[in-house]
């Protein structure tokens, strides 16, 4: 396996409580690593580490051959890393097209141009990208007239925006219905094969985790405690004790 992304060593505290403790794991382009774990595992801290909003104390978190552990979210997201986030994050009183032109202006450097003319901005590029989330029909109608399940749609076509080579996904079906979680990481997964991004991403809804992961990364107490295939993880009787307090595995048809 070729990695896009490895991280090594990676190790925050904050007092004397060790959010995350010598961690370290690589994900190849176009693979989906799920991380898992009971609340307060360190699951949001590793990934507010890569994701640049938090730096770590010790590590190195090198993507495509470039360090950048510490760098500013910005910077991290100009190098090619896109993000969601448990709640959708998008602007209610702009049109659907509006939000994705939005994210194309920042990555173009022309967000000082927000007058009339910016309507007409990246305007293709925004509907071929809402296009592949299946909403370019829905292009011109406000954002707050969409259903919780299609602005999380927009929401992916948002992250799209910058071409990126890492997906951070942080809870990417969170209040969602099970039909509609499935469908989104579903959609998610065609969109990231067919394009070889990497996919890292966080998720309670164990159906999702083993219906659409090719790896599960387990933390517990900030530390990696088991990595490899579904299959493997399910069976792994210190993942049932830790994280599934000794209980059955969710199973999947």
């Amino acid at each position: 396996m070729t990695a896009l992304l490895k991280v090594q060593g990676l190790r925050k505290a904050f007092g004397g409580v060790h959010a995350v403790e010598d961690v370290s794991f690589e994900l190849a382009a176009g693979e989906l690593l799920a991380m898992i774990g009971p609340n307060g595992a360190g699951k949001s801290t590793c990934f507010n580490m890569i994701n640049g909003q938090l730096a770590p104390d010790a590590g190195s978190v090198v993507l495509a051959g470039h360090e950048i552990a510490g760098r500013p979210p910005r910077e991290i997201w100009r190098l090619g890393v896109g993000r969601t986030f448990q709640v959708a994050a998008t602007y209610a009183s702009m049109t659907v097209v509006e939000n994705v032109q939005m994210a194309l202006l920042s990555l173009h450097g022309e967000l000082f141009r927000l007058w009339a003319r910016a309507a007409a901005l990246h305007r293709s590029e925004a509907l071929e990208l809402l296009a592949a989330v299946g909403l370019r029909e829905r292009a011109d109608e406000p954002c707050s007239t969409l259903a919780y399940g299609d602005l999380k749609r927009v929401e992916l076509a948002i992250a799209l925006a910058n071409q990126p080579a890492l997906l951070l996904m942080d809870e990417p079906t969170a209040g969602m219905a099970p039909r509609e979680r499935n469908a989104l990481m579903q959609l998610a997964r065609d969109l990231v094969k067919e394009r070889g991004i990497g996919v890292l991403f966080t998720e309670h809804s164990m159906d999702v985790v083993f219906a659409h992961a090719d790896r599960i990364m387990v933390l517990a107490r900030g530390r990696l405690i088991a990595e490899g295939a579904p299959e493997a993880i399910r069976d792994d009787p210190q993942v049932r004790e830790v994280y599934f307090g000794s209980g059955r595995l969710v199973r999947t048809a």
